[in-house]
């Protein structure tokens, strides 16, 4: 079965270079694309996609109100797109409920690659860049504000949970936590659930930006 896909972004020659290298793997199928981001909402409802690659900066409507829209009212995982490697929206659209973000000077393969971890209901937490801009972001927010949720929250998980909270936000997969801690895959899977439940995150992205907020992990951090 094919992972379903629109791509929105206002410039026409990078919307048309994603779509064809999507539409040239057999697992992918690019259903529409559309140029702003009421186009890209409307696509979503008219096609009910798997994934939307969506531009952050967009005429009409803009990609974080566009993330909101979509990620409210469908199942689709939202991947940002922006040409900025520290853009300030970046951090609004994961709370928006984007599954994570991608630089439009991505490569070939990891665009690829993106689209299916995604479409299967994983969040962009590997890349490096991502973890560097997560971080930088949500540490930039707190200077701005000097608010921010208290450590305390964190006082709903069990010590395992936060083990594995703290493991999430330095990027190992469930794999490697398992690894770590000495637990099958699956026990891993549990504690990230709990995590979320209790927390009320909607995933893993929103999970590691609450590990920074709270100080759990802090930037540069091993």
């Amino acid at each position: 079965m094919s992972i379903r896909v629109v791509v929105a972004d206002d410039q026409e020659l990078v919307r048309s270079g994603f779509s064809m290298i999507l539409e040239a793997q057999p697992d992918i199928e690019v259903v529409a694309e559309a140029g702003d981001g009421a186009e890209a909402v409307a696509a979503v409802r008219r096609h009910t996609p798997d994934v939307l690659l969506l531009d952050i900066r967009m005429p009409v409507m803009d990609g974080l109100e566009a993330a909101r829209r979509v990620c409210a009212g469908s199942g689709c995982k939202v991947v940002m797109l922006t040409t900025f490697d520290l853009d300030e929206y970046v951090y609004d659209a994961l709370y928006a409920g984007a599954s994570g973000f991608l630089l439009k000077d991505v490569r070939r393969d990891d665009l690829v690659h993106a689209v299916r971890v995604v479409a299967g209901g994983d969040s962009l937490l590997a890349p490096a860049v991502t973890r560097r801009l997560v971080a930088d972001i949500v540490r930039r927010r707190r200077e701005e504000t000097a608010t921010g949720p208290a450590p305390g929250c964190l006082d709903v998980l069990t010590a395992r949970e936060v083990e594995t909270l703290r493991m999430l936000a330095r990027g190992l997969s469930n794999a490697e936590i398992a690894t770590t801690l000495f637990v099958s895959e699956h026990t891993v899977k549990t504690h990230v659930s709990n995590v979320l439940s209790k927390l009320g995150l909607r995933d893993r992205v929103q999970a590691v930006i609450r590990a920074y907020e709270t100080g759990l992990v802090t930037p540069g951090a091993p």
